[in-house]
């Protein structure tokens, strides 16, 4: 017999979705290869490096939102909070480096850390309260809103009196060892939480009940594997991430803004649909949301250089996100 006709009914899913992944990878990729050229041949200045280097700035904070969200998905959940929570993290980072005086690794951890203890909270409220993810992350994110506000006095903090934080999005140390090659600091960030992202959801134990939570929950809970504790930690960690996000944007701006972080998160969820995964869960790569969220940047600066109005961009991620959702009920259907 063949090894196709041996195969149990779940290898044969997984072959199934692994297949729909590759593909919709494969068509984010084109899709952003194809965008890249028509924005370079019609819209002026867009092929600039300068204009190259706008556009990795902002793909360094929705990727790494992207890879948080990601998480989640996968699970079968949302993460609503994800844009609010990066902004509180980057208060409490200007709180302890600014208001405190103290040194910026206690800065840097006490964000991340902070992401990741707000994270666990709506994780806990998820698995132990039962209380959907849409309506917990929700409230997340309004909880994380008013803290942000709350904690820095609705005014701006920022970071003069710590004249390194600027070097952890917006300097270059690569350029140190290939001179005249000027990435930000930031998209190397973002380039080395995808590539720990990828190894702990493709070679670690938290991965494996990742993928086996969003497949099927109740299979694994009949199986013996803790579903309430690894949903937590999973909140946990894309609360942690989302800590990274907030020391990016805040080192990019040189102050942590309270008032920022709504829309973020839709354009995160969209960074990871386009990238292939699935809001049904079970179904996800870092590598195809760092793609989605190439994308989005790409759009979102060509249209603006293209002299697009706002609102037009806002309308036109808003069928992104529908054509990426339906794309993915079709691809996993054929699948």
């Amino acid at each position: 017999m063949t090894e196709a006709a041996t195969a149990t009914p779940s290898e044969k899913a997984r072959k199934g979705l692994m297949t729909v992944g590759t593909l919709q990878k494969a068509v984010a990729f084109v899709v952003l290869v194809l965008l890249l050229g028509f924005f370079s041949i019609f819209a002026p200045n867009f092929a600039q490096w300068s204009n190259m280097v706008n556009i990795m700035q902002a793909t360094a904070v929705n990727g790494v939102l992207g890879v948080a969200v990601t998480f989640v998905i996968i699970t079968g959940g949302i993460d609503l909070s994800v844009g609010t929570m990066m902004t509180l993290t980057a208060v409490v980072a200007g709180l302890i480096l600014t208001n405190l005086g103290l040194p910026l690794p206690l800065g840097i951890a006490g964000a991340v850390l902070f992401g990741g203890f707000m994270g666990s909270i709506s994780g806990f409220s998820i698995a132990k309260l039962k209380i959907p993810p849409f309506i917990a992350t929700l409230g997340m994110m309004q909880i994380a809103r008013g803290l942000a506000l709350v904690f820095s006095g609705a005014k701006p903090i920022y970071f003069n009196d710590t004249p390194s934080y600027y070097y952890i999005a917006s300097e270059s140390s690569i350029s140190l060892l290939i001179p005249g090659l000027e990435i930000p600091n930031g998209v190397l960030i973002m380039f080395g939480v995808a590539i720990i992202s990828s190894i702990v959801l493709t070679r670690t134990i938290l991965g494996r009940y990742i993928f086996s939570l969003g497949s099927n929950e109740e299979a694994a809970r009949l199986s013996g594997v803790n579903v309430d504790l690894w949903k937590i930690v999973t909140y946990g960690v894309s609360g942690m991430i989302c800590g990274v996000a907030g020391l990016l944007i805040s080192s990019r701006l040189n102050s942590a803004q309270p008032a920022l972080g709504l829309g973020y998160e839709l354009d995160a969820i969209a960074a990871a649909v386009i990238g292939g995964t699935s809001l049904s869960g079970g179904r996800g790569t870092v590598l195809g949301t760092i793609i989605g969220a190439f994308i989005m940047s790409v759009l979102t600066n060509g249209l603006r250089v293209m002299g697009v109005q706002e609102e037009w961009k806002i309308v036109i991620t808003g069928v992104i996100i529908i054509a990426a959702v339906y794309v993915d009920i079709m691809l996993r259907k054929k699948g």
